[in-house]
């Protein structure tokens, strides 16, 4: 598919660690992240990009749930606190 696709994880740049490297391995994001790709988007009613539409490449829409799901879980863990 035409995606936008971002930097591998494990992928080192100028940085000599990787990006998940800087991640605990208890963080939520790596729940977030394995939870959403186990999951059949197409199941459940995400619609696949085509590469026939004019335009910039939209972002896979697995990386959007995750962004949003991660979203929602910082807005509830700010309320707690505040």
């Amino acid at each position: 598919m035409a995606y936008i696709v971002g930097a591998d994880s494990y992928q080192t740049r100028m940085i000599t660690t990787s990006l998940d490297d800087l991640i605990d391995k208890d963080n939520s994001v790596r729940v977030i992240d394995s939870y959403v790709d186990s999951l059949d988007l197409e199941n459940l009613g995400f619609i696949e990009y085509s590469g026939r539409n004019r335009g910039q490449s939209p972002y896979r829409r697995s990386d959007l749930l995750k962004l949003y799901i991660y979203q929602m879980f910082l807005t509830d863990f700010i309320n707690i606190i505040f």
